[in-house]
């Protein structure tokens, strides 16, 4: 993993989340070309902006870095609604699951 990584998820989460680089850099508090130097490779963000990166996307430092995670905010979401579920609620959403799964 390198820095290009940290870059093109960034960019991923960003165009997921549906935000232009000018919104997102307004959002977090910084100047509008803030998110376009990250994603062009002139800067990275500091530690503790990279955890505000982090909750802006509505994921984990651990999410963010899981590479075989394509849409780590969404499944997020899952998570947390499927919290609220009791067990069989949530064992028919496994077993739906493992269905889907089987027709890839």
């Amino acid at each position: 993993m390198d820095t290009q990584f940290i870059r093109d998820r960034i960019t991923q989460l960003r165009l997921q989340k549906g935000v232009s680089e000018y919104r997102m850099s307004y959002d977090l508090g910084h100047s509008r070309s803030y998110v376009y130097n990250i994603s062009s490779g002139k800067a990275l963000p500091p530690l503790s902006e990279f955890l505000s990166i982090c909750d802006y996307f509505g994921v984990t430092p651990q999410e963010f870095f899981d590479e075989g995670m394509k849409h780590p905010a969404l499944i997020q979401t899952a998570v947390e609604e499927m919290k609220k579920l009791n067990e069989e609620d949530l064992l028919l959403i496994v077993s739906n699951i493992r269905r889907l799964l089987k027709d890839y």
